[in-house]
């Protein structure tokens, strides 16, 4: 359920951003979504066409791209994905310890569409009929 407040708050900021360069709508927003930042990046895309609604975001793509975690050998300083029921070192077999890779959370990107090139876009749809 805390995925709605985040929601909004992604909305509330890609609105900001597009207010900055004059944008009439935003076209995409890039979330990047560690596995293990307690975020559900699927939970965040269903809430997002019901609050984006009457905003700048309607009707916007929301990209999300996963964080698989990974672990650091403090022996052989290897990053590694954890296999299941294992936390050994594929390089050296030392047992690897958390790291924060995979508890990313943020907006990556805003694409905005401005009124000029809303109107280009328009222009070249009608040379191209």
């Amino acid at each position: 359920m805390h995925e709605l407040p985040i929601t909004e708050q992604i909305i509330k900021i890609a609105e900001k951003h597009g207010r900055k360069f004059r944008a009439s709508r935003i076209e995409s927003i890039r979330l990047i979504v560690g596995e293990n930042s307690g975020f559900i990046g699927e939970s965040i895309r269903m809430y997002f066409d019901i609050v984006a609604a009457g905003s700048m975001c309607e009707g916007a793509r929301l990209e999300i791209e996963y964080v698989k975690p990974k672990l650091k050998c403090p022996s052989c300083g290897e990053f590694f994905y954890r296999k299941p029921l294992s936390f050994a070192c594929p390089a050296c077999g030392a047992c690897g310890e958390p790291t924060e890779i995979g508890r990313e959370f943020y907006i990556d990107s805003v694409t905005v569409s401005t009124d000029s090139a809303d109107a280009a876009r328009r222009n070249k749809d009608r040379r191209d009929i």
